[in-house]
């Protein structure tokens, strides 16, 4: 059986990134490979094995241009409002909460924030199937 272990994004500035994925998410410096042209950074946190991996690719200096073909990452939390309040606290302006029912019921609660490279990202509600 496969199993999901990371998911990468090209990233600009290693600290302006590895602060706001530890700022949003608690995500610590895992690993890090410096090579030649680029470094990987592997970042997770305690309540997961599953990781973000940021790419830094040596004398970039334009941003990435992210096409329409990237969706987003998302990250589970028990406590939607406080993580809210939270971020927008820490100056991570996210998006409004929202609410996405189905046949009535709710399926669930999110809201989004972008990381400095523009990369969305769903927080949602721990609930149904969003463990």
């Amino acid at each position: 059986m496969a199993k999901a272990i990371h998911m990468m994004v090209r990233v600009l500035d290693e600290a302006r990134s590895t602060t706001f994925y530890q700022t949003a998410f608690g995500l610590d410096v895992a690993d890090r490979f410096d090579f030649d042209g680029f470094t990987l950074v592997y970042l997770r946190n305690p309540e997961a094995d599953f990781e973000v991996e940021l790419t830094v690719n040596k004398g970039r200096e334009e941003p990435y241009d992210l096409g329409d073909g990237y969706g987003h990452v998302a990250f589970a939390v028990e406590d939607l409002d406080a993580e809210h309040a939270r971020m927008t606290t820490a100056g991570l302006q996210p998006n409004p909460i929202k609410e996405f029912m189905r046949d009535g019921a709710l399926l669930a609660r999110f809201f989004f924030v972008q990381d400095p490279d523009g990369y969305k990202i769903e927080v949602l509600q721990r609930h149904g199937r969003y463990r």
